[in-house]
């Protein structure tokens, strides 16, 4: 009988020890957290949302992408464009916490400038990295495809960088893209406006790439000439993939070409230039805005660019005692940026646009309440913008930057340098719509 009362202690120990550890063992489970930090919920419970949002956006950070050249011929010119718009997220980052409480994450891709693999890089971000939106993607070539895919799939893509007509003129059937700069067609158009009002009589030549952007400059000039007063006698298409443009040159100056409108990147205007002095040859050059920059001093000397006329709509990186442009200076020194150009003036300005689309979708962060934001924005204005101009949106206007000033390359103290003449020219809607 003692033995038996033995027995039975152990057993009944035996069985405390088991309960206990069983009970331990359930709590420990309901405690243990899932990959993302929160308890496991059981089959029939719902987890508590946490508002609508869309892909890329986690509690701390949104995710933008954009496609880009970064390395070759295009990307020594432009690679600087989404470097210096990723200062300025960073600066935001720093300075504001972010938007909407979170930071901002700049994924951008090389896209060669070839659509094939734009295509490529623009897939990965969507559907792999899973960007909340494309912003500021760059390049006339590789655009056409990504876009079609990005609107097809309802990816905002937004303040791109080509300039294209197409991609500002059509928000009913591409209402995902959104341009930041103006119409070549428009810009086209101004440039001839100027010529038969200051040059009539002159004859006028046209040097284009074998692109949408070449035809899109050669249907503005043909708009903006007055044909009663200058007659276009040459028209000389390259391939961007030419080694020389010698040929084009050549067949411009013995067509008796007096002014030069051209769109060429800033490599193949320097030779353009350089090839007509060879000649003897110094016609009128009207060069495309992608020109713009003090970088020109350094491919053609300041003498052979001197009376040169391009266009811009910001203050200039020159302007180092400007107030604005000090600030640009600061940012991109201190948040990683590159030097200074007047490249990355605008690439500040467009993550400025950006982070103002951003904040007024804070209510609303998808990617649907993201475009609503964008086309909100009205008379937006950059302390970087010149006088006179803003940038506003609509659901039937999504071209970004509308005017515009004439710049003209001047020669001071041996040095060459850019200054602004003449009225604003506004790049109105009607122009950009019409067909």
């Amino acid at each position: 009988m003692h033995n038996l009362r033995k027995v039975w202690l152990v057993f009944l120990v035996l069985a405390t020890l088991s309960l206990l550890l069983l009970v331990a063992c359930e709590e420990e489970e309901e405690a243990t957290p899932t990959p993302e930090g929160t308890p496991t919920a059981t089959a029939d419970e719902t987890p508590t949302p946490t508002g609508a949002v869309g892909p890329g956006i986690s509690d701390t950070e949104i995710l933008l992408g954009a496609d880009v050249p970064l390395a070759g011929a295009f990307g020594a010119v432009y690679a600087t464009i989404p470097q210096a718009t990723e200062a300025y997220f960073k600066y935001i980052n720093d300075t504001e916490g972010g938007v909407c409480g979170r930071k901002i994450v700049y994924k951008v891709e090389d896209n060669q400038d070839d659509p094939a693999r734009a295509i490529e890089v623009v897939r990965k971000l969507v559907e792999q990295d899973e960007v909340f939106a494309m912003v500021g993607s760059l390049g006339d070539s590789p655009h056409p495809g990504t876009w079609e895919y990005l609107n097809e799939k309802g990816v905002p893509d937004i303040l791109i960088s080509a300039g294209s007509h197409m991609f500002g003129s059509d928000p009913e059937g591409h209402p995902w893209t959104v341009q930041m700069i103006p119409s070549y067609r428009t810009e086209g158009f101004f440039m001839g406006q100027y010529i038969s009002e200051n040059l009539p009589g002159a004859k006028v030549a046209i040097l284009r790439p074998n692109l949408i952007m070449g035809t899109d400059q050669l249907e503005g000039l043909k708009e903006g000439l007055d044909p009663d007063k200058n007659e276009i006698v040459s028209d000389q298409i390259y391939e961007i993939t030419a080694v020389s443009i010698a040929s084009q040159v050549s067949n411009m100056k013995n067509d008796g070409a007096e002014v030069v409108v051209t769109l060429a990147t800033p490599g193949f205007t320097a030779q353009g230039i350089n090839n007509a002095n060879r000649l003897d040859w110094h016609p009128q050059w009207m060069l495309g805005y992608n020109n713009s920059d003090d970088m020109m001093f350094q491919f053609v000397t300041p003498d052979l660019m001197e009376g040169a006329i391009t266009s811009q709509s910001m203050r200039l990186a020159s302007w180092t005692d400007d107030p604005a442009v000090a600030e640009h200076y600061r940012i991109m020194e201190e948040y990683g940026g590159p030097e200074p150009t007047n490249f990355t003036v605008y690439a500040h300005t467009l993550g400025e646009v950006a982070v103002e689309a951003l904040k007024g979708a804070c209510d609303n962060l998808t990617r649907e309440g993201l475009m609503d934001s964008l086309e909100s924005i009205q008379g937006f204005k950059s302390d970087l913008f010149i006088e006179g101009v803003d940038i506003s949106f609509s659901d039937t206007d999504h071209t970004g930057l509308q005017g515009g000033r004439f710049l003209r390359a001047v020669v001071e103290d041996g040095k060459g340098k850019w200054e602004y003449f003449g009225p604003l020219n506004v790049y109105s809607q009607e122009q950009i719509l019409e067909d």
